[in-house]
């Protein structure tokens, strides 16, 4: 009806052209009149424009001629200055009616200035305020909101409960009044309740802008041995060890501190159970992109045993790069069960790489020893040899030889009492004589024996000793024909001595 008659009004006493004016007018008149709230509920969320500000507070337009106040101390910078102009769109909360006019607050710092009717009214409202911590009392604190005595509990005072007394003594908080009651004038507050509003509040943020595969900055919280928790700005998110760097990490603090600002990569996001898996090895280059031209097939590399599995060895070659020795491939000369037979972790080996994988990010390794013509003199099965101890394992021994093959003594040619203590008595280095049983020359085998060097010398002394007891007997046999000869030569001599004798 109001539309009608103004209508009927304009049409009636005006030019088209002032007509289509006052009707713009009329519809920006109406726009406003229509976007007026009516009755405000404590805790409503009000968007506004400043109009002006004056003392104490900073008036806002409510639509129409109704104005609202918030406290001028709440939209004031760290430096004392306000930061807020006329003209300015603010967000707010309708907190109560005081004094004939409408307070509302920004809840950047909460209520502070406040009557016990007040609080009242921010607790019906759902609104916080804001308290100095004024001394510790059992069970709690005291916090004064104004001139009014509050009590927050040791519990709602912080996200993780109660730290110490002297984090708290005479600093302003945020406050959530949990409980009021009027008739005793006991008001119960929690910090912690706004805290959790503001992590959930930053969480549904981060949920909103985080993706995987995103770059963030982060600050290193604190450091476990399994990874280290780096705060993202409201929720806290997971770098595993894994996923430092390429290379293997003993001591985290070594490379992080508690402190730290890291920029990190997100690898996974599980809002659900609220992990966030990040990464700082994805923004690092990966080592195993060049591995092709660092380790050519057959060539020779050298490295440290850092891991031992039932099919093998994983030996690192720089960090970031692991090959594998398969079982069959470390060069014992025999069938084993396990790596740990034959070696150890942190023993430092050579061998020859075999193939080399990037896509899988996979390195194959071999100890064998590589026959090459010319490179290594293999021995032939009887020989005899002065070699070296190189490594005693649970099932023999391990002897370098002359020209650089590697030959292995079963326990069984060591000739020693079963149960002996091989590395006590031959540690490695010890000179050692052996027996070349067998070669193989497919894949460089040498079987050598201890044992059977005793036997072979014993047999060649025997040899010896029968061809020199032969001789000796021969030459004996010669001697004795000899004197006998010279006996009867003497015994006829004396005959005819004596016949001469008798003549005379």
């Amino acid at each position: 009806m109001i539309e009608e008659k103004l209508e009927n009004q304009l049409t009636d006493s005006a030019p088209e052209a002032e007509i289509n004016t006052q009707e713009e007018s009329f519809a920006e008149l109406f726009e406003k009149d229509s976007k007026i709230p009516g009755r405000l509920e404590p805790g409503q969320k009000v968007t506004s424009t400043i109009v002006s500000i004056s003392g104490d507070f900073v008036y806002v337009s409510l639509g129409g001629k109704s104005e609202g106040v918030i406290d001028i101390a709440e939209l004031r910078d760290e430096e004392g200055q306000t930061a807020v102009n006329v003209g300015d769109s603010i967000d707010s909360y309708f907190v109560a009616v005081q004094g004939g006019l409408k307070r509302l607050t920004t809840l950047r710092h909460g209520l502070s200035t406040l009557s016990f009717k007040e609080i009242r009214d921010a607790y019906e409202a759902g609104l916080p305020v804001s308290g100095k911590v004024v001394k510790e009392l059992k069970g709690g604190f005291e916090v004064n909101v104004g001139k009014i005595r509050c009590f927050c509990p040791f519990s709602q005072i912080d996200m993780k409960g109660f730290r110490d007394t002297v984090t708290y003594i005479g600093e302003t908080f945020s406050f959530r009044i949990l409980e009021f009651q009027e008739n005793d004038r006991n008001v119960i507050l929690s910090r912690r309740a706004l805290l959790e509003e503001e992590q959930e509040a930053k969480v549904e943020a981060l949920k909103k802008q985080l993706a995987v595969g995103m770059d963030i900055p982060a600050k290193v919280r604190s450091i476990q041995s399994f990874g280290v928790f780096v705060d993202l700005g409201g929720i806290d998110g997971l770098i595993p060890i894994s996923e430092i760097g390429w290379g293997r990490v003993d001591n985290i603090h070594e490379i992080l501190q508690p402190g730290s600002e890291v920029t990190v990569r997100v690898m996974a996001l599980d809002w659900d159970k609220e992990r966030l898996t990040l990464s700082l090895k994805a923004l690092q280059p990966d080592p195993f992109l060049d591995a092709t031209a660092k380790y050519p097939v057959d060539s020779l590399v050298r490295g440290t045993i850092v891991r031992l599995a039932p099919f093998g060895v994983f030996v690192n070659l720089e960090p970031g790069i692991d090959g594998l020795v398969h079982i069959s491939k470390l060069g014992t000369g025999r069938r084993i069960k396990h790596p740990k037979e034959v070696v150890a972790v942190g023993q430092v080996v050579e061998a020859y790489v075999q193939e080399v994988d990037v896509g899988n990010r996979r390195i194959s390794l071999s100890m064998e020893q590589k026959v090459e013509p010319g490179a290594i003199m293999l021995p032939e099965a009887g020989e005899l040899l002065s070699g070296t101890v190189e490594k005693v394992l649970t099932s023999g021994v391990l002897v370098k030889l002359p020209g650089g093959a590697i030959g292995f003594i079963p326990n069984s040619e060591m000739g020693t009492p079963r149960g002996t203590n091989h590395g006590k008595m031959f540690p490695a280095g010890t000179p050692l004589q052996v027996m070349v049983v067998e070669v193989n020359q497919d894949r460089g085998r040498i079987t050598l024996s201890r044992s059977g060097v005793e036997e072979r010398l014993e047999k060649e002394e025997l040899t010896s000793y029968m061809k020199q007891a032969q001789q000796d007997e021969k030459e004996s046999r010669s001697l004795g024909s000899f004197g006998e000869l010279l006996k009867a030569a003497m015994d006829k001599k004396a005959s005819k001595k004596g016949e001469l004798t008798s003549q005379k």
